[in-house]
């Protein structure tokens, strides 16, 4: 039974959010359904492949700790009509797309700012006959509601407009209720899908380096790490270190990056083959966002994690300890994190063993087309 589906997401700083929300599409897409994602954040390569429609809303951005800020591509603040452009075109393509499931990726559990869009399209896909199944899509930590209403508002909404919440993640590794209340429920039936890894089926074993090798992921957030690694790696000078700078990144900034390097560093953008280079590493150190995460436990470097913590951030500190009780690990905060620190870190890091497998799901993206069939034809998700 080949169905129709829409996907609404919108990345505000990096690209984790539209990197599994596309591998999901491609997956539903190989299943023989029909997708259509509508894609609010940046223009990205991301999307530049895949089977399935693109619908490119005018796109929003935040800048690093300014979350409730929408700005256009060009920085610039955005305005009520730009907003309502966004929904008139959002709400045009549910229309024409008539979808079986519609699928929003993390509203209403995050998104807030962008709440009266997300509402628009709930409620006119609530009026369409039939109604379509209705999900979120989630990943495996999120950030704790600030208070009582919030998170009564969420549930509300989950118990009136939703079918089911799939959760991005393996319980063995991050339960739901390790970041968001739900051991009472959250008004709808709570589904783990596996994460949704785009290399699923495991890592080439490149020869071993004694490389330490440093990446921010894709946005800004990644610059104070640079920096720091590049201070670490002048404490270090008889080790080579490699820094893959992100795209969110000026120009301005990466020059400076350059023109700081000292001569054991070698700085690049981000590249294809990041996760070889990685199983490759003698050492990697980066951030513990949902991606790098997954690279983390397909290629088992040695690791050294400094959690995005600005803007009140938790889900990366949350997610770098649980992977540090695991063994996976070692967690430096991002308030401590300077030259000095992060060469200490790398040291002790290196006297470490390559961590085992520790068998957490990575066929997320699967296994989500699986569930979104199954629950579309009033199965069950396990059945």
């Amino acid at each position: 039974m080949s169905l129709r589906v829409l996907i609404a997401v919108t990345h505000l700083l990096g690209a984790g959010h539209l990197t599994r929300a596309a591998a999901i599409g491609r997956a539903l897409a190989a299943a023989g359904h029909e997708v259509t994602l509508v894609s609010g954040g940046r223009p990205t390569a991301i999307l530049s492949e895949g089977g399935f429609r693109l619908v490119q809303l005018p796109p929003v951005q935040a800048r690093v700790g300014e979350f409730t800020t929408l700005r256009d591509a060009d920085g610039r603040e955005i305005g009520a009509d730009y907003l309502a452009g966004r929904r008139d075109l959002l709400l045009a393509t549910l229309r024409e797309s008539a979808p079986d499931i519609l699928v929003t990726e993390l509203f209403p559990f995050g998104r807030r700012v962008l709440a009266s869009e997300f509402m628009a399209l709930l409620e006119a896909a609530h009026a369409l006959r039939p109604r379509p199944l209705v999900v979120s899509s989630v990943r495996d930590i999120l950030a704790a509601p600030s208070g009582p209403e919030k998170l009564a508002r969420t549930h509300d909404l989950l118990a009136r407009l939703y079918d089911a919440v799939l959760v991005h993640g393996d319980p063995a590794l991050a339960p739901l209720e390790a970041s968001w209340p739900a051991r009472g429920g959250i008004g709808a039936p709570i589904l783990y899908t596996g994460y949704v890894d785009t290399e699923p089926r495991g890592t080439a074993s490149p020869p071993a380096t004694d490389e330490i090798l440093v990446s921010g992921g894709s946005s800004a957030a990644g610059l104070p790490l640079y920096r720091a690694a590049l201070a670490a790696a002048r404490l270090m000078p008889d080790r080579p270190w490699r820094i893959l700078v992100g795209r969110g990144i000026s120009e301005a900034d990466n020059a400076a990056l350059d023109r700081d390097r000292p001569d054991n560093v070698r700085l690049e953008p981000a590249r294809p083959d990041f996760r070889e280079l990685m199983a490759a590493s003698a050492l990697f150190v980066g951030q513990a966002g949902y991606n790098t995460v997954l690279d983390l436990l397909a290629a088992r470097p040695r690791a050294v994690l400094v959690p995005f913590e600005q803007g009140n951030e938790t889900e990366q500190r949350l997610r770098a300890k649980m992977l540090a009780e695991k063994g996976i690990a070692i967690v430096l905060p991002e308030a401590e994190l300077n030259g000095d620190s992060l060469a200490r870190a790398v040291r002790a890091a290196l006297t470490r063993p390559r961590p085992d497998d520790i068998g957490i799901t990575r066929d997320g993206a699967g296994r989500t087309a699986e569930i979104l069939a199954r629950l579309a034809q009033g199965e069950s998700p396990a059945g």
